[in-house]
C-alpha cells in the first residue's frame, strides 16, 4: 500500500509510504481502543489520526520481521584471504523490550575475523537493524547477531557487544536514568583470552 503527499505549497514536497492497507487499519483500530481506555477523547482533534500512525510506526519499527539479515550477508559475500580482525563499531541500533513495548537505543560494536570469506562492511550494519527491528530483549539481540555471522560467513570467530540505554528502566520502575546495560557473546578465536582483550581494546572510547 502506497500513500503519497504532494504539497505544492511546500516545494512540490513528495511523501511517499508503504504499509499493508488492512493491516494498518486493524491495528490502528486496537490502538483506538487503548487511547479510549487510558481516558482519552479518541475524537478530540489532535488524536484523531493517531492511532493510524501509531500503526503505522510499530510496523516500521518491527520489520525485522520481514527481513532476512542471512540473505544481506550473503548478497555482499566475497572470497578473500585477509585472516585479521574486522571491526564495525559503534553501530546506532533502536529497538523495542518485548517486555514493556518501550524503547532501548545504544550502539553495537561487531568483529570478525574472516575464513576464505568478508562481506560487505555496511551489511553488518544492516543484520544489526533486522534484529533490532523486532521486539527484543538486549541479550538475545545480540546472540542473534553473532548466530547469524558465523552461521552465514563461517569466520575464524565472531565478537558482538552491546551497550544500550532501556527506557523502561529510565521512565518507570527503578528510573535510573545513566544506567547502560553491556552485553557480549563471542565464538571460535575470540574465546582466547589475547584476542577478546585486542577487540574490546579496539572498541574502548578511552583509548582512541
Amino acid at each position: 500500500m502506497e500513500d503519497s503527499l504532494n504539497n505544492p505549497e511546500n516545494g512540490g514536497y513528495v511523501k511517499t509510504e508503504k504499509y499493508n492497507k488492512e493491516k494498518t487499519e486493524k491495528i490502528a483500530a486496537h490502538y483506538a481502543g487503548i487511547i479510549s481506555l487510558l481516558g482519552e477523547d479518541i475524537n478530540r482533534e489532535g488524536l484523531l489520526q493517531t492511532p493510524k500512525r501509531v500503526s503505522k510506526a510499530m510496523q516500521f519499527l518491527t520489520q525485522g520481521y520481514s527481513m532476512s539479515p542471512e540473505d544481506i550477508l550473503k548478497s555482499a559475500m566475497f572470497r578473500e584471504d585477509y585472516r585479521q580482525m574486522v571491526i564495525v563499531k559503534d553501530i546506532e541500533l533502536y529497538s523495542m523490550c518485548e517486555h514493556h513495548m518501550l524503547p532501548f537505543y545504544g550502539k553495537a560494536h561487531v568483529a570478525y575475523i574472516p575464513n576464505h570469506y568478508i562481506t560487505g562492511l555496511s551489511k553488518i550494519a544492516r543484520v544489526v537493524d533486522v534484529y533490532a527491528r523486532r521486539l527484543q530483549v538486549q541479550e538475545r539481540l545480540t546472540t542473534q547477531i553473532k548466530d547469524c555471522i558465523q552461521n552465514t560467513l563461517n569466520p575464524l570467530g565472531v565478537a558482538v557487544v552491546i551497550e544500550a540505554h532501556h527506557m523502561c528502566m529510565q521512565m518507570r520502575g527503578v528510573q535510573k536514568q545513566n544506567s547502560i546495560t553491556t552485553t557480549s557473546d563471542f565464538t571460535g578465536a575470540f574465546l582466547k583470552d589475547a584476542t577478546r582483550k585486542e577487540f574490546l581494546s579496539l572498541i574502548d572510547r578511552n583509548k582512541l
